[in-house]
């Protein structure tokens, strides 16, 4: 074994996820599931109001008269950077206090930002809002993962992370196919309007559901400041490749994401709500799939022993690369989609594996923090610079009249997924060193 790994072990002699805890009350029976329920229904929301301006870009951007560059700001960097950065003092509150309450309060912020969306009449505006969703929305993974450890018992986790992130694969489904037809028939006012109400009703779901959760025990949490810690868990060759593979992924996600529907509309003559049906129920299903799969086959990871904690979705997002760049180039519009379909599922897949092992390396009572910063690998660089990249691309080769311009901006994705796979790789193997370590 390396020094440097030997010197990561020491740093992080965290018990590993399935050791059982002390000082958590765990919940047993109906109100297991009562959680799982509620949590998926946070996260579908959290993403219905996130992706809403994607599926009605078209009509925003008409509406408003905005470029593709301004798009890619609006989807990107106003709300990744706000996101990001707000994840990890919002993690430490959930870890040190009550995730509950971040929770309902991270509901309720971003369920009113939306709605104000819908009344914005500029650019500014409609930003101002995005920066609002994505101050809510930072909390609500660190949270929810913190209330998962408080409540789940820890054989159970991977399934419950999973399970989690599967309502962000059903928001995506509800948001591309109800927010394309509520665009095309009522207005893109009306479905940020109406998607923002709702939220407040999912916070009160969040507040009753999962009971108390008290504060942790001084000993069950590292003491020192979160900055220190997160600055000790990066020092970590395995956290550290964890990460990177995050920003990767980050670069992969966004554009996929903000540009997908778009891409279909322009180059296959597909209308918002056609896109909204194939694209949104093809994403739930893969993204279902993924995560369900994901979060039962990292549990028997860990279970086996082997330590290999983030193989099969490196693996996947190699396949990916190469299935989405041929996508970008497809002759009709059904195989392109097809196409898209491994992309899909790569993305959800993913989640519980790397939520789970970014746990396992972090150890109890650092949980949401870890979360914390793989959302900030994740969702700030790639993001922020992402869209942009896309839209400025797209905007040069529509202003040099190349064709499928937006197709080639796209060309971002399966590169970032190539990265993905390998830093994930990488990271598959340290984290094996590391966990034969304790």
């Amino acid at each position: 074994m390396t020094e440097t790994a030997a010197q990561s072990i020491n740093i992080q002699r965290a018990p590993p996820l399935l050791t059982e805890d002390t000082g958590n009350e765990y919940v047993r029976g109906w109100r297991v599931a009562a959680i799982f329920v509620t949590l998926i229904l946070i996260n579908a929301f959290s993403q219905i109001d996130r992706i809403l301006p994607f599926i009605l870009a078209e009509t925003i951007k008409a509406d408003l008269g905005l470029s593709d560059t301004q798009m890619g700001l609006l989807t990107g960097l106003a709300f990744a950077v706000c996101y990001s950065l707000l994840s990890l003092p919002l993690a430490r509150a959930s870890d040190r206090g009550s995730p509950r309450l971040v929770l309902v309060s991270c509901i309720l912020l971003w369920s009113v930002m939306t709605t104000f969306g819908g009344f914005a009449a500029s650019f500014l505006l409609l930003a101002f809002t995005r920066f609002g969703v994505a101050f809510g929305e930072a909390g609500a993974v660190p949270a929810g993962h913190a209330l998962i450890a408080r409540k789940i018992r820890p054989e159970r986790r991977g399934l419950a992370i999973g399970l989690f992130a599967m309502g962000i694969p059903l928001g995506t489904m509800v948001g591309f196919a109800a927010g394309g037809a509520i665009g095309d028939t009522l207005g893109w006012r009306t479905a940020m309007i109406g998607a923002g109400a709702i939220g407040g009703l999912i916070a009160l779901l969040a507040f009753i559901v999962p009971g108390p959760t008290p504060t942790l025990e001084r000993s069950a949490a590292n003491s020192e400041p979160f900055v220190e810690s997160s600055r000790r868990l990066l020092a970590s060759p395995a956290f550290r490749w964890l990460f990177i593979g995050a920003i990767f992924v980050g670069f992969a996600a966004s554009p996929f994401y903000a540009f997908s529907a778009p891409f279909l509309i322009r180059t296959h003559g597909y209308s918002a709500s056609e896109v909204g049906l194939a694209f949104g129920l093809l994403q739930g299903l893969m993204g279902i799939i993924g995560a369900l799969l994901g979060g039962r086959w990292f549990d028997r990871s860990v279970s086996s022993g082997t330590g290999s904690v983030l193989g099969p979705p490196a693996i996947l997002f190699l396949i990916a690369s190469a299935t989405t760049s041929a996508a970008l180039f497809a002759p009709a519009g059904w195989m392109s989609i097809a196409l898209l379909v491994p992309g899909m599922l790569s993305f959800s897949f993913m989640m519980p594996w790397a939520f789970g092992a970014a746990h396992l390396v972090a150890g109890e009572g650092k949980q949401a923090q870890a979360s914390s910063l793989v959302m900030i690998g994740s969702g700030l660089l790639g993001p922020a610079l992402g869209p942009l990249i896309v839209g400025m691309v797209s905007d040069a080769a529509t202003a040099a009249q190349v064709p499928n311009g937006l197709g080639l901006g796209l060309l971002i994705v399966p590169v970032a997924s190539v990265l993905t796979g390998i830093a994930m790789l990488i990271a598959n193997r340290r984290i094996a060193i590391l966990l034969r370590g304790r």
